[in-house]
């Protein structure tokens, strides 16, 4: 599904792509995408716990955070993005194109949320439910088919209680790069011990492959 909503106020579909680092580089009065992200992000997540709440009735909270937390992550909202071609449609400055910033995960995954907050204030909330659901609410059923309904954060949690241990703790260790393409590298700790480290262009993605590394290594 590449075809989106068309809009009635194009202004805002233009400003769901605009992001910050293209302000400076416009003679246009624009407004960036942040606080549509910010709007988009609650819908998200609001329509998501309502599909799934109702749809899986037998699962219990913790099955149902778990679930939604893989949905609404950057990793999988950035697939929906790229799926839906919105990195064509971001505004940004030269320096985020010269870093490939229409294929950088949180840029796309920032965008979808903007398109929600943006979509919901033009149409209203069954507009954003009927894209949800068509786009991300699908991919739902795959991963109760295959069982997979814990991140990698939420199953070390759970092997690091198993053994009566403190809950693990991530810190940054190292942030390279410019801002708009920064790199992060984080480790897992259960007291002073490094059990795993991960890089990512987020924090969240660090830690999801830190966590990976130290469930490989328990």
């Amino acid at each position: 599904m590449k075809n989106l909503p068309k809009f009635i106020n194009q202004k805002l579909f233009d400003q769901a792509f605009t992001h910050r680092s293209y302000l400076n580089e416009s003679k246009e009065k624009l407004e960036s995408n942040e606080r549509l992200e910010f709007l988009g992000d609650s819908i998200l997540s609001f329509v998501v716990s309502d599909n799934l709440f109702n749809k899986y009735s037998d699962f219990d909270e913790g099955t149902l955070t778990n679930l939604r937390s893989l949905l609404v992550n950057t990793r999988t909202l950035a697939a929906v993005a790229i799926e839906l071609d919105l990195g064509k449609r971001l505004l940004l400055s030269r320096g985020e194109e010269e870093s490939r910033g229409r294929e950088n995960e949180s840029l796309l995954a920032n965008s979808f949320e903007a398109f929600i907050g943006a979509l919901f204030l033009d149409q209203g909330i069954n507009s954003v439910k009927l894209l949800i659901e068509h786009v991300l609410l699908s991919k739902a059923e795959q991963l109760v088919e295959k069982k997979v309904f814990k991140d990698p954060k939420s199953l070390l949690q759970e092997h690091i209680q198993a053994r009566k241990l403190n809950s693990p703790l991530y810190k940054v260790i190292l942030e390279e790069g410019p801002a708009h393409l920064k790199i992060f590298t984080v480790g897992v700790y259960v007291g002073s011990e490094l059990l795993g480290q991960g890089q990512g262009k987020s924090k969240q993605l660090a830690e999801e492959n830190a966590a990976k590394q130290a469930l490989e290594k328990a």
